[in-house]
């Protein structure tokens, strides 16, 4: 398709329920308020202001039911989050530890309400969540679901006709660990494996989440899963050292050549936020964020999901995710925009900008780590293709 064919359509999931009760989060209160309540007053959701290459549509999510969750989580779990109010928690802490409704995931009131509208918005990008246990503030595990949906779409315009490849881009500080495992296994002793993985995080001794999954694969491992893929970065991770790496990023995808994206857009990652681990830019310069989404809506061509997920500065966390869906519209904000009038005004002090600057830290990542990452992930690239081969033969 030609550019001046191109039209970009964009469906925005919301209703006031879905901010109502995604703002009850215990990790992130009222954070989901802000950042729809900034997106509306840039007037990002007024259709009639799309240009003529882009349609809008608003979309109210339909509540999951027990079944559509069934597909992952387990039914004891979702017995204890859907009953209708939380007093079966009062007296039964044993039961809480089981399904990890404790510390980080503990009962708030309107959790049922909560998981049903997430999981059928598929907008939160919560991917910890266990087929049987909450983790990491995740009650739900919303990104295998939609990753599940995707994995039944037929593509009957095919010869022969096949099911959807899903790509899995997650952008979170923390390790994408239930989704990654979640899919580890299904590419062994499968011809045409339908998900590939991909998690760019940090990771170290005693930083959530433990896992084995999380560190620079070793393409040359017999037990090695090309399509489960790691790619941690060290502490102050900056603008310079996301251009270097997405590179391997897009040798992936062209690899994978997946015809359905899924991109958790967490953003705990960003110069400001409490866990101080990386020193990411919203759009400072080549590699910031903004420019890695930019890159997948401008140039990628391919149907995508973006999610949510992480970020515990919730004015920051509000910017960010307003300024990446200005440019899954096509109309991209600048990064010195002030912010309008409206009733969370005060909350974006002192700037009053839309811009996430980075600070001073450090950037850990050498020219040879990096160099390290590329030979790793061109090895991987020619793995896949190899793999992707038999598909077609």
């Amino acid at each position: 398709m030609s550019d001046s064919d191109y039209v970009r359509n964009v469906c925005y999931v919301v209703s006031n329920e879905l901010v109502k009760f995604s703002s009850l989060l215990p990790s992130n209160r009222n954070r989901s308020l802000l950042v729809h309540s900034l997106v509306k007053a840039f007037g990002l959701l007024d259709p009639s202001a799309c240009n003529e290459k882009t349609c809008l549509h608003i979309l109210r999510p339909t509540p999951a039911g027990h079944k559509d969750l069934l597909l992952y989580h387990t039914r004891d779990y979702l017995e204890l989050v859907l009953k209708p109010n939380n007093e079966h928690f009062t007296h039964d802490s044993n039961r809480k530890a089981e399904f990890g409704l404790e510390e980080d995931c503990p009962p708030f009131a309107g959790l049922p309400e909560y998981v049903r509208l997430v999981a059928g918005a598929t907008l939160a990008g919560l991917h910890h969540a266990q087929k049987s246990q909450a983790s990491g503030f995740c009650y739900v595990a919303d990104c295998i679901l939609a990753i599940l949906a995707l994995k039944r779409v037929q593509l009957s315009s095919c010869q022969p006709p096949r099911k959807a490849r899903i790509m899995y881009l997650d952008l979170d500080l923390h390790f994408s660990d239930a989704v990654s495992q979640a899919f580890s296994s299904s590419a062994h002793g499968s011809s045409a494996p339908q998900v590939l993985t991909l998690s760019i995080h940090y990771t170290a001794p005693g930083f959530f989440p433990p896992s084995k999954l999380a560190f620079l694969p070793n393409p040359e491992d017999a037990l090695f899963d090309p399509f489960t893929l790691s790619l941690p970065l060290l502490r102050g991770a900056s603008d310079a050292t996301f251009a270097r790496i997405w590179p391997c990023v897009e040798r992936i995808k062209h690899a994978f050549q997946p015809d359905f994206l899924v991109i958790q857009c967490g953003v705990d990652g960003l110069a400001g936020d409490p866990n101080m681990i990386f020193n990411w830019s919203l759009n400072n310069s080549d590699g910031s964020l903004g420019w890695c989404i930019k890159r997948v809506c401008e140039e990628w061509r391919c149907p995508t999901l973006f999610l949510g997920g992480g970020g515990y500065n919730s004015a920051n966390t509000s910017r960010a995710w307003t300024y990446l869906t200005s440019l899954a519209l096509g109309r991209e904000l600048s990064a010195d925009a002030y912010i309008p009038e409206h009733p969370a005004f005060p909350t974006y002090a002192p700037s009053f900008t839309l811009d996430v600057p980075p600070g001073t830290m450090q950037d850990q990542n050498t020219d040879g780590y990096l160099a390290e990452v590329d030979t790793c992930f061109r090895r991987i690239s020619d793995i896949i293709v190899e793999r992707m081969s038999f598909t077609t033969e």
